[in-house]
C-alpha cells in the first residue's frame, strides 16, 4: 500500500545540504561539549557527510566556565591542525550574559561570531533573564557589536512580545535546528515555528553537545508547513 504525504524527517528536507551551522560545541575538552579530539573528528566527518559547508565552534564562556580567548584560540588551533576534510570550521564563542560578561564586555575580550567579526551570540538562563538585560545588550551595540540571541525558543520566560520587542531592537535570532524536530519538547517547537513565520529567524545551529543526540534528532519528522519554512530560511544570507 502507497502511503502519500509522509512527512520528511529533518535531514530529508535538504536543510543541511551546503549549512552553515552558527552554533555549536564540537571544540574538545573546554565545556559540557565533545570531550576528545577524536570526537571533534567524528563529528566533523559526520558533517562532511551530511552536507554541511561550513561550522562556527561557539564554546561557553561563563562565571561557571570561565573559558579565556586565549585558551580558546589555542585549542582551536590544535583542532585545525588535526582536521583535514571538506567542512571549514571556525571559532566564536557562546557569552553568558553574568558578571564574567560584563568584565569581559569591558575589556572588549570577546571571540565574535560572522565573517566580519561584528556580532556577538549571547545567552541567558533558560528560566530567567539576567538583571539588566537590556542594558547588556546596549553595551554590547555600544562597543560596536551586534548581538545574536542563541536560541529563543528555548526561553521559558520570553513570550511572543518579548520576541518582537527584541527583534525590534535588532537583535539577531538563531535557533536549534533540532528544536524543529521536538529534541526539546513541544513548547520550544512551537515557538520556533512560530520565530520562522514571523521571519525572525536569521541563523540557524545544531547547538552540537554530543553527536549521537543530534544524529538521532535528524531522523525525526517535522510537518509539511515547517518543510517550506526551512527552504526558504535556506536562502538567508547569514552574517
Amino acid at each position: 500500500m502507497w502511503i502519500f504525504g509522509k512527512n520528511k524527517s529533518l535531514r530529508e528536507t535538504g536543510v543541511l545540504d551546503g549549512m552553515t551551522d552558527w552554533h555549536s560545541h564540537i571544540l574538545p575538552g573546554v565545556d559540557d561539549g565533545i570531550r576528545t579530539l577524536e570526537e571533534s573528528l567524528e563529528t566533523l566527518r559526520a558533517y562532511d557527510s551530511w552536507g554541511v559547508r561550513k561550522v562556527w565552534l561557539t564554546p561557553h564562556v561563563m562565571e561557571d566556565i570561565p573559558n579565556t580567548t586565549e585558551e580558546l584560540r589555542a585549542r582551536f588551533e590544535e583542532l585545525k591542525s588535526a582536521w583535514s576534510g571538506n567542512v571549514e570550521i571556525a571559532l566564536a564563542s557562546e557569552n553568558m550574559l553574568d558578571a564574567l560578561f560584563e568584565e569581559r564586555l569591558a575589556a572588549r575580550d570577546f571571540l565574535p561570531i560572522g565573517e566580519g567579526g561584528r556580532h556577538l551570540l549571547v545567552e541567558t538562563s533558560y528560566f530567567n533573564p539576567p538583571m539588566d538585560m537590556e542594558g547588556m545588550l546596549d553595551g554590547v551595540r555600544a562597543a560596536g557589536f551586534f548581538p545574536v540571541l542563541a536560541h529563543p525558543e528555548r526561553y521559558t520566560y520570553m513570550g511572543e512580545d518579548d520576541y518582537r520587542r527584541l527583534n525590534g531592537q535588532g537583535v539577531i535570532f538563531q535557533i536549534n535546528l533540532t528544536s524543529l524536530a521536538g529534541a526539546y519538547g513541544d513548547t520550544a517547537r512551537k515557538k520556533a515555528e512560530w520565530l520562522l513565520k514571523q521571519g525572525y529567524v536569521t541563523l540557524t545551529g545544531s547547538d552540537l553537545h554530543r553527536l549521537q543526540t543530534v544524529s538521532n534528532a535528524l531522523e525525526k519528522p517535522v510537518g509539511k508547513q515547517t518543510e517550506k519554512l526551512l527552504a526558504t530560511l535556506q536562502q538567508t544570507p547569514g552574517i
